[in-house]
């Protein structure tokens, strides 16, 4: 009795084993390849998956993500035979887990054997100063090149990358002094760049300083001379108006004397030859006057020496007044 409920429990906790062992759980970003008897069944997708025992095993697990391989530096000879040290990596991506199992043994040490040769190919076309320069280039063929060759293994190369490329000692030295040389030149070359740019600033500040400081004394000379001329030009108005005041007071003060005398004369009770006499002189002073101009008409000279044509002139000098 004992021994059957042992020989039970020993069965039950084997089948127990056993169940837990035939069930596998797939990670996500994971393929499992299932195998029966030695042969490839199916591929174990994410999630839970049930084997029969002693018939289905799970051989691998394949990683979906992307991985990336740092080669070590390979030496490789340029088209004008220097040999550098090229590192590479290579960004790859499985995308068929099955050919990826059966299709090649080894697929990372391919890879960086196809890498180094395919390296070489490219590499050897190109100088120097090209390699150095052309890392894109490089770059891009590598990834072409070897995604064309790797596809059939399930492979698919995303991206390839130079990540150093170390020329001979002595080259390095040669580089360096060039580079040297090259920042110096464009050093001189930027510095007198400045100084042309300086000198031409301070040119152009001068130019422009004498242009507005000729322009400031035009400007000051003519202001100068209008104001001269405006200054003359009233002097002479006002020496006009003051003459031309004077003459004309000279002018009424005479008039006035010449009329008040032949007004007195007219009044007075004389003789014709006193009124004569009289006349006379009013008529030397009117005619002494720079300002009056007395101009008389031939009928009044006939009768200046007799009384009745003086009374008659200023009887018709009185009219017209």
């Amino acid at each position: 009795m004992n021994i059957n409920l042992i020989i039970t429990v020993v069965l039950i906790l084997i089948i127990v084993v056993m169940s837990i062992s035939c069930v596998k759980v797939i990670q996500q970003s994971t393929v499992g390849i299932v195998m029966r008897l030695g042969r490839f069944h199916k591929k174990a997708d994410t999630g839970i998956h049930f084997l029969v025992p002693f018939i289905d095993t799970l051989s691998r697990r394949i990683d979906l993500r992307e991985r990336a391989e740092d080669f070590p530096p390979q030496p490789v000879i340029t088209k004008d035979n220097v040999t550098i040290q090229i590192n590479t990596i290579v960004f790859y991506q499985i995308t068929d887990p099955v050919r990826y199992v059966f299709e090649i043994a080894n697929p990372i040490s391919a890879i960086e054997n196809l890498t180094a040769t395919t390296l070489r190919n490219i590499i050897g076309d190109l100088d120097l100063d090209e390699t150095l320069t052309s890392r894109d280039l490089i770059n891009s063929k590598m990834r072409v090149i070897l995604d064309e060759a790797t596809d059939k293994w399930g492979i698919k190369v995303n991206r390839v990358e130079l990540k150093d490329i170390v020329p001979p000692k002595d080259i390095q030295i040669s580089m360096e002094k060039q580079m040297r040389a090259e920042r110096e030149r464009r050093e001189s070359i930027l510095q007198a760049e400045g100084d042309k740019a300086s000198s031409i600033l301070r040119a152009e500040g001068n130019k422009q300083s004498a242009i507005l400081n000729a322009e400031a004394k035009k400007e000051a000379m003519v202001r100068e001379a209008e104001g001269e001329k405006e200054s003359r030009i009233l002097m002479a108005q006002g020496e006009a108006e003051s003459i031309r005041q004077i003459a004309q007071a000279k002018a009424e003060g005479e008039a006035t004397i010449i009329k008040n005398v032949f007004q007195a004369m007219k009044e007075s009770d004389i003789d014709d030859n006193m009124l004569a006499l009289k006349s006379m002189e009013a008529l030397e002073k009117l005619a002494e006057s720079d300002s009056t101009k007395l101009v008389l008409p031939s009928e009044t000279v006939n009768f200046l020496g007799s009384f009745k044509g003086i009374k008659e002139v200023l009887s018709s000098h009185k009219n017209n007044k």
